[in-house]
């Protein structure tokens, strides 16, 4: 199915940022998906951490890598009796566009995938 989005990102001072995500599908009956993150990359470092509030997931925390061309993160649904978890991985096809793939699984189980092209656009 089709899917449309924004991906804002904002850094604060203390090397801590917020992203916060809408995607919505404008050819089925599917709700829209909100996400917002909050997480702290030490300047240096190609790690990180974060918490997200998840629209239909809930109370979520990862991690992330931070690659020459990737990004990639997994992440785990807290206090979930589905045991669902899920990963992400942005890959720089060039300076302003990525390559999104990511999935959710339950338990062993690959449960949903998604699969976008995103645009950077700076103000």
């Amino acid at each position: 199915m089709a899917v449309k989005g924004k991906i804002l990102v904002a850094w604060n001072s203390n090397d801590s940022f917020t992203m916060v995500t809408k995607l919505v599908f404008p050819n089925a009956e599917q709700d829209d998906i909100a996400l917002q993150y909050k997480g702290r990359i030490v300047r240096g470092d190609r790690q990180y951490t974060f918490v997200l509030q998840h629209s239909v997931l809930g109370r979520v925390e990862g991690e992330g890598w931070i690659g020459p061309e990737s990004i990639v993160q997994q992440y785990w649904v807290l206090k979930d009796r589905h045991m669902r978890t899920g990963f992400e991985t942005l890959y720089r096809l060039s300076p302003n566009r990525y390559h999104f793939s990511g999935g959710i699984m339950a338990g062993h189980h690959l449960s949903s995938t998604m699969e976008a092209v995103v645009e950077r656009h700076q103000s």
